[in-house]
């Protein structure tokens, strides 16, 4: 999520085809077993766009999925990522060998003015950690910090759904929990985040999600150009998150409904392959 950190960015380049290529190929089984259904992919640019859309309880699952689909189009999407996760040795070189960048304003300006593709999730860390009966719920508070830059400079935004894994775990005790303290005072203290993790059921009584397929939908480019100049208007800043989420919104019923008519939702139908479906 984009703060109001304006710290001088230091944003590395896009990851190379190489590099590309061979994140593609570690993550091949996690993408045949899941097998994403992707709606609308044609409404995202090459580049120049901020792709803004809902985090799920499994973000480390929905993410690299989502990019995956992307960058098998070409398209090299750099996502925004919340400020804990950089604080977590090894994980943050990960984050930033798949181009991920931390989700400071100033990082997103050095995108926006490279003129790259950018993902953001404004529910951050929240709409991760989320409590029981929050499926598919948008979690942004007051946040506006991604409508306020695109206005600023002027991006398309394009607004995208994610359906699947919500439903790929069941949340057994919620984050504020009084039982998980520890937990909070640990995520609080060391990574600087107010957000700290559920417990989840999985397969079974295990953590482990469920192979639920997820869906993905890209709704058409809502433009920015009219308000240009208006990044300060608190007023107009609001009107464009609200008209984005509404669009998320949307975007998220769309693909609950269409699931509900997908033949080859089950793991069994998917693991036949085509040719049996």
């Amino acid at each position: 999520m984009v703060s109001a950190n304006d710290a001088a960015p230091s944003v590395p380049d896009a990851p190379s085809a190489t590099e590309v290529k061979r994140t593609l190929r570690l993550i091949e089984p996690l993408r045949k077993l899941i097998n994403p259904k992707v709606y609308g992919i044609e409404n995202v640019p090459m580049r120049g766009a901020l792709l803004v859309g809902n985090h799920t309880v499994l973000g480390v699952l929905d993410l690299p999925l989502i990019c995956a689909e992307l960058w098998e189009r070409g398209r090299i999407v750099r996502a925004l990522g919340d400020h804990a996760q950089f604080k977590v040795p090894g994980w943050r070189d990960m984050l930033k060998s798949v181009g991920v960048v931390e989700g400071t304003r100033a990082n997103c300006a050095e995108l926006m003015l490279r003129g790259e593709l950018i993902l953001v999730f404004p529910g951050g860390g929240r709409e991760v950690a989320k409590r029981k009966g929050e499926q598919y719920k948008l979690v942004w508070k007051n946040r506006m910090g991604f409508a306020r830059m695109a206005i600023q400079y002027s991006y398309p935004i394009v607004p995208f759904a994610s359906v699947g894994a919500d439903d790929a775990v069941d949340i057994v005790v919620d984050a504020d929990n009084p039982l998980l303290a520890p937990e909070r005072l640990f995520v609080e203290k060391v990574l600087g985040s107010p957000d700290s993790w559920p417990i989840w059921r999985g397969i079974g009584p295990t953590p482990i999600p469920r192979p639920e397929r997820q869906y993905y939908c890209f709704g058409e480019q809502m433009q920015t150009t009219s308000v240009r100049g208006r990044h300060n208007d608190d007023a107009t800043v609001r009107q464009v998150r609200d008209s984005t989420k509404t669009a998320v919104e949307y975007g998220i019923q769309f693909l609950l409904e269409e699931r509900e008519h997908d033949k080859n939702r089950s793991l069994i139908r998917r693991l036949l392959g085509p040719e049996h479906r």
